[in-house]
């Protein structure tokens, strides 16, 4: 469970607004995560439980495994320097079932990472708040999905998302910490066809404090000054997506998505000790001021079926969460650009596979705060996305 989290986490600071993950599938990655209305397949247990009354009356398994290479980010200030590159490989998973009895109830489930965040720097200046500033995260979702009609249907699910935390900083005063916990949430998902085309559909994901307990070292200079226990709370914000898809008669759909997720839970970064540090306090025990605000992000996504080809494109406008005044080295994150292509090739009746190629383009940011004087600029991201689906 370490290693998935470990090879995906770094993604999300320039991924999403803050430290969100929203493509944890192959038919997301290809779409810009335009993806709630339309969602189909094993992939539906995720992005809209409700939407899994409509697949066909199979099972349906998808492995995906998704390639990342992220750029460094240039800083230009008093001294100009650069983050670290990354590149890693992140494998998912979804299920979801066949009708279970008369009802047409289905059952689903998930294992993804929906959140993340990790940024290095080598330079002396970052390195004081932010050598590794790393936050982990898997989730299982196991989902029910419950026709109340022709035309309308209900999902839900249990998210438990385990999570591990590492923070280094290197000064007059250094921090080494690392901790891990477990936490709880739900989301729900309801999905309207009132004709053959048109597709209405609402997703809500429940907000997630996750409890990270566990180790941390102090020291001032090389004395080592506190060995002991430490915890903080991060937020997984709750996030709403309202959705609408319409399909034209020659198999193409196309699907709009509005999502606002709810950054505003995010106040203050504020670790916990059960004694007190004395005069390491103001550097690690007080809170730190976050104040991070709710963002909207626009998806549009556009399908177009062929006989066994399927082919997917996307492009989607995210903000950013951070204000000016506390935006830090850990998560230098700005407003972005999406765009994205793919298709899925049907083997026979039972396999299908697939490959999506998504670029995140950051906008350049000028910082002045207390801390910072200058311009972050050239985060990009790009993913490649393979994936294969078995029906049974």
């Amino acid at each position: 469970m370490r290693i998935l989290a470990l090879s995906v986490i770094a993604s999300a600071s320039v991924m999403a607004g803050g430290y969100k993950i929203p493509e944890v599938s192959l038919n997301a990655t290809a779409l810009s995560a335009a993806y709630i209305a339309n969602a189909h397949g094993a992939d539906a247990a995720y992005y809209n439980p409700a939407a899994m009354v409509y697949n066909e009356d199979a099972n349906l398994l998808e492995v995906d495994a998704t390639y990342i290479a992220l750029s460094s980010i240039d800083f230009d200030g008093a001294s100009d320097y650069s983050s670290k590159e990354e590149n890693f490989l992140v494998p998912s998973l979804h299920f979801a079932s066949k009708k279970l009895g008369d009802s047409g109830v289905r059952a689903g489930f998930s294992i993804v990472v929906p959140a993340g965040l990790s940024k290095r720097w080598d330079h002396s200046t970052p390195k004081a708040t932010a050598e590794e500033f790393t936050l982990e995260t898997v989730e299982l979702n196991p989902s029910l999905a419950i026709p109340l009609s022709d035309i309308v249907s209900f999902g839900a699910g249990v998210r438990v998302i385990s999570s591990s935390g590492i923070v280094k900083s290197s000064a007059a005063v250094s921090r080494d910490m690392e901790g891990d916990g477990i936490d709880y949430g739900y989301n729900l998902a309801l999905m309207v066809k009132p004709t053959p085309a048109w597709a209405l559909a609402a997703t809500y994901r429940s907000k997630i404090d996750l409890s990270i307990e566990g180790n941390a070292k102090l020291y001032t200079g090389a004395t080592l000054s506190y060995n002991g226990d430490v915890s903080v709370s991060v937020p997984v914000p709750a996030a709403l997506n309202l959705a609408a898809a319409y399909s034209f008669g020659e198999g193409t759909t196309v699907e709009a998505v509005f999502e606002r997720t709810f950054w505003s839970a995010y106040k203050t970064l504020d670790f916990n000790y059960p004694v007190s540090i004395g005069a390491l306090t103001s550097s690690f025990d007080d809170p730190k001021a976050k104040n991070w605000k709710n963002t909207d992000s626009y998806r549009l996504g556009l399908t177009q079926k062929y006989e066994k080809w399927t082919a997917m494109a996307g492009v989607a406008y995210d903000e950013t969460p951070v204000p000016e005044s506390t935006l830090g080295y850990e998560l230098p994150d700005s407003d972005a650009w999406i765009v994205s292509l793919g298709g899925r090739y049907q083997l026979d009746e039972h396999w299908n596979i697939g490959l999506a190629a998504l670029v995140d383009l950051k906008e350049s940011r000028e910082v002045h705060n207390a801390s910072i004087n200058g311009e972050f600029s050239n985060a990009r991201a790009y993913l490649v996305t393979a994936g294969i689906e078995y029906r049974f």
